[in-house]
């Protein structure tokens, strides 16, 4: 009788060892779509999620050397498309993806982070019109920021000599495309305004893809344009091109050389313009002086009718006739009021106790209280009072009081 081979028995750990193995072996390099959901960006920078469509799920790991590279933003619900391979969790015994590449499903992803930024900084009120500042009309000394070797920086050049020749122009060239272009711009941006001097910038770049331009679509590069404290022209691509640079910026050009055009006006229209002011200014002047002349030959008609001298002279009589009536006027006022004086002063003194005393009246007194004794019966024998006489007082008893006049 043969003998029994005996099962094998595996651990929980070797079976999934095996399983692992088998599972990378033949779904390495695969592609998935799914629903992205229970999406969480842990702090280790490992991006965590769940991959699902109407009936199944399947948990998706990202690592951070590889989700370093997304333009776009993750969230829950986005219908994405993932590179990667079948692997498991020892740990848990689970089978998950293991990311490398991931793109949104329907739309580039480069597109994508541009619509999620665009709708972020909108919402932030970096576009509106409010906090957007004028350009000025003549700047005395312009920054250009771009490469020192593109067909932007020469049509710009060309414009500004041929628009007006005397303005001066600061290059600060830049990388304008690849992974160091979006910190070269913003350390461009901050540099020129530290060093101050200049009217306005322009920040420029000739036309390319998306990914040729994506720079100036960086988050970075749109608040150092939000921050400076000079007026900014983004002039980046072809007409049909569109930047976040473009939405940020005070202005924006359609190309390069529509920024330059833009920037200066053209010196024969200047010129044109001054013509025309000083013949509208000659004109008014002139107007104003006729005007003038005319109203200056009628005061000198009106001061001849009026001839001042002799309004003067009449004036001069008026006035000594005037000062005649007052001087008479005062002094028969004084008389009056003398004789008022005089009979008030006769009335005073007639009135006066004094007067009375001189005719051989006297004024009786109690002692100590000086109060006028009026009456007889005020007083008792042997109070003390004080006559006043026209001339002289006396002290006097008294000695006998009678109710009698």
């Amino acid at each position: 009788m043969a003998a029994v081979t005996p099962p094998k028995i595996y651990t929980v750990s070797d079976l999934t060892t095996e399983v692992r193995a088998l599972l990378e072996d033949s779904f390495a390099g695969i592609w998935v779509e799914g629903e992205l959901s229970n999406f969480h960006h842990h702090s280790s920078g490992h991006m965590y999620f769940t991959l699902k469509d109407q009936e199944s799920q399947i948990r998706a790991v990202m690592f951070r050397q590889q989700n370093r590279q997304l333009r776009f933003q993750l969230r829950d619900g986005l219908a994405i498309l993932v590179y990667g391979e079948l692997s498991v969790y020892e740990r848990r015994g689970e089978y998950q993806i293991v990311v490398e590449y991931m793109e949104p499903k329907g739309l580039g992803a480069l597109q994508l982070a541009f619509e999620q930024l665009k709708e972020r900084l909108q919402a932030e009120g970096l576009f509106d019109d409010s906090r957007k500042r004028p350009i000025p009309m003549l700047p005395g000394r312009i920054g250009v920021i771009t490469s020192p070797t593109g067909a932007a920086i020469r049509d710009i050049l060309q414009v500004l000599r041929r628009r007006f020749a005397g303005v001066d122009v600061l290059i600060h060239p830049v990388t304008v495309q690849g992974e160091q272009a979006a910190p070269e711009i913003v350390d461009a941006i901050r540099e020129l305004n530290r060093r101050g001097g200049l009217d306005v910038l322009i920040l420029a770049r000739g036309g390319g893809s998306i990914e040729d331009l994506w720079a100036f679509n960086e988050e970075m590069v749109a608040r150092a344009i939000a921050d400076s404290k000079i007026p900014i022209i983004s002039a980046v691509g072809h007409e049909v091109d569109y930047t976040i640079a473009d939405f940020v910026a005070d202005l924006r050009a359609p190309t390069p050389s529509a920024a330059a055009e833009l920037v200066v006006s053209k010196k024969d229209e200047l010129t044109q313009r001054l013509d025309d002011l000083q013949a509208r200014m000659a004109g008014v002047v002139r107007s104003r002086l006729d005007a003038l002349i005319v109203r200056v030959g009628g005061l000198e008609r009106h001061l001849r009718l009026l001839n001042p001298m002799e309004r003067i002279r009449m004036q001069r009589r008026q006035l000594t006739v005037l000062w005649k009536d007052l001087t008479r006027w005062a002094d028969r006022r004084l008389a009056v009021l003398n004789g008022e004086l005089k009979g008030a002063a006769g009335k005073l003194d007639s009135l006066s106790p004094l007067a009375i005393l001189s005719r051989g009246y006297s004024i009786c007194m109690r002692l100590p209280s000086r109060e006028i004794v009026k009456e007889g019966a005020g007083l008792v024998a042997g109070d003390e009072v004080e006559v006043r006489l026209h001339r002289g007082r006396l002290l006097c008893d008294v000695r006998q009081v009678t109710g009698e006049a």
